[in-house]
This record gives structure tokens, sequence and C-alpha cells, in this order.
């Protein structure tokens, strides 16, 4: 998990460096806060045209839990960073992309124990469902 948040670090790093050598080399010279504006701002409101047909299909399907992770594994990522960059900030701790994957770490195994036992009360409830199909279609 670290080598990922290492790779998006760098990543993102490496394109803030780009996006402002654009813009010095344009001549428009926009302050760091009106690049994240723009750049931010396009790129998430992008995302929304990408994300919202996804939705709405996979609310179609009734595949809500997917949804729902994805939106909670996004707030825990921002939180996580968050805590650390406080603590460094605040010096109530040290600043550590471990303890930010550990965290992460524990949402991923709490949400793995929670859809084994979604899975589980999904059969279960399913097969209710279809006995009670079967007997009916029995007694017709």
């Amino acid at each position: 998990m670290s080598t990922i948040i290492y790779w998006l670090v760098t990543l993102i790093t490496k394109l803030h460096s780009k996006f402002l050598s654009i813009n010095d080399g344009s001549g428009f010279f926009l302050t760091d806060k009106q690049l994240h504006f723009l750049i931010i701002g396009i790129f998430g409101f992008g995302m929304m045209f990408l994300m919202q047909p996804v939705v709405e299909w996979l609310a179609k399907k009734g595949a809500t839990l997917i949804v729902t992770f994805a939106y909670v594994f996004t707030v825990i990522i921002v939180v996580s960073f968050a805590i650390e960059i406080g603590q460094a900030f605040s010096g109530s701790g040290t600043m550590d992309f471990y303890d930010i994957a550990s965290g992460i770490l524990g949402f991923f195994v709490f949400f793995a124990i929670y859809l084994i036992i979604y899975i589980i009360y999904k059969s279960i409830k399913n097969a209710a469902a279809n006995k009670t199909t079967n007997e009916n279609k029995e007694d017709e």
C-alpha cells in the first residue's frame, strides 16, 4: 500500500511541476491557487461525467454496496492523510505513510468481514425467497 501511495505522490509531484512549467511557458503566470482551482475543478467535473453513468448502472443492478464502498474508501483516504498531516503540523506525532496504510488496511479488514456476513445474509434471504416462490408454484 505504501508503494502505491509513494507512486501516486511522485506522479502528482511530476504533474504539478509539468503544469507549473506549462503555465510559466505560456505566459499566463497563474498563481498556484489559480492552477489548483482550474485543474482540480476541471478534473473533478470530468470525473462526474465519467462516474455518473457508472453509478446509475450500478444502482439499477442493485450494487449500491459498491458505490458505498467507493465513497467511504475515498473518505477514509482523505481522513487518514488529514490525520497524518495534522500530526506533523501540530507536533503531536510524526507523519508516517505506514500509519495511513495501516488505517486503510483496517478498513479493508472490517469491510471484508462485513462483506462475508452480507453475502451470507443475502444468500439465506434469497434461498428463503426461492423456497417460498417454489412452494407457491406447487400449490397452483
